[in-house]
């Protein structure tokens, strides 16, 4: 029960990875604040900010639903203080919000341009310095943010280099707060998953196909709350990907975590080629590129769009 009492702030947790995030710190007793857009149903998606809440009290959790749209300096200011005001601070700050859309950069509206940074790079950098404040009063702050680990390999950047670049942004972010946060005793990590997980907007995106070769979204929510209940002056800095994480703790059960137990799983995108799977784990073929040489693949096409 590390979290008992403790504050988790999470943002985008209305449904798949926040939702299971969310369920997972509850599950310790803590305060869980959901911040999010979806306060009334979504026409085609499942799940709201207050059915999240009612879930975080099923697991044993306290829980605070506030609708927030990440874009506002303003809202985001207004929905911490809220927050304090309702659990007397905040330990935990967790950005899972995100927004994706894959296509080449002549075909990237500026429109899209500045969602998935207003999204992902630029709420992210309010986020944590709106929480600052009262992180340094957490005797074991944390921030996490879903971000991947950086790797420069141009496969990643070709045909879809402005959400590669908000995504790396948060990484860089990552290991800038660490540092300066360092004397604060706050800790500063990302958070990335190694393949496709399950959710209501993957298999919107991917289609039902795909649902085979996916893993679970508890198995982000089991690394986000490994990571969050480090000691924060002991781990911080680190870029983790969610397998290696928790084979890395004593998880060698991966397995546990796939849609279809023993099935082939899906890459994720921008996964370095020097990050192997754990033991035991087997990866489909990718439909972007070729591992062993970084390559892009023949007839290979980026062009999913949605939201994380």
């Amino acid at each position: 029960m590390k979290l008992k009492s403790k504050t988790v702030f999470i943002t985008g947790a209305s449904r798949g990875i926040g939702l299971a995030m969310a369920r997972r710190f509850a599950a310790d007793g803590a305060n869980v604040v959901i911040a999010a857009k979806s306060d009334t149903a979504h026409k085609f998606l499942p799940g709201t900010i207050h059915e999240t809440a009612d879930a975080v009290r099923d697991a044993g959790g306290h829980a605070l639903a506030l609708k927030l749209d990440v874009r506002s300096d303003e809202a985001i200011g207004a929905a911490i203080e809220a927050a304090v005001r309702e659990f007397g601070g905040i330990d935990v700050l967790v950005h899972n919000a995100g927004a994706y859309w894959l296509k080449p950069t002549v075909e990237f509206s500026v429109k899209r341009h500045d969602l998935v940074f207003d999204i992902n790079e630029r709420a992210y950098f309010l986020l944590a310095r709106a929480a600052h404040p009262y992180l340094c009063r957490s005797d074991n702050p944390h921030i996490l943010g879903l971000a991947p680990p950086i790797d420069l390999n141009p496969v990643w950047f070709m045909n879809s280099s402005a959400y590669t670049v908000s995504k790396y942004a948060m990484s860089l972010y990552t290991l800038g707060w660490a540092a300066e946060w360092k004397d604060d005793g706050i800790a500063v990590n990302t958070l990335w998953p190694r393949c496709g997980i399950y959710s209501p907007s993957a298999v919107i995106h991917g289609g039902e196909d795909l649902v085979k070769e996916f893993r679970k979204p508890e198995i982000m929510a089991d690394a986000a709350y490994g990571i969050v209940t480090r000691p924060s002056r002991e781990f911080t800095g680190n870029h983790c990907i969610d397998d290696s994480f928790l084979y890395d703790n004593g998880v060698t059960d991966l397995d546990q975590y796939a849609m279809q137990p023993g099935h082939p799983l899906v890459p994720d995108y921008m996964v370095p080629l020097d990050s192997p799977p754990p033991p035991g784990v087997a990866l489909t073929k990718n439909r972007l590129y070729d591992f062993t040489t970084g390559e892009l693949l023949p007839g290979a096409q980026v062009g999913m769009a949605g939201k994380d």
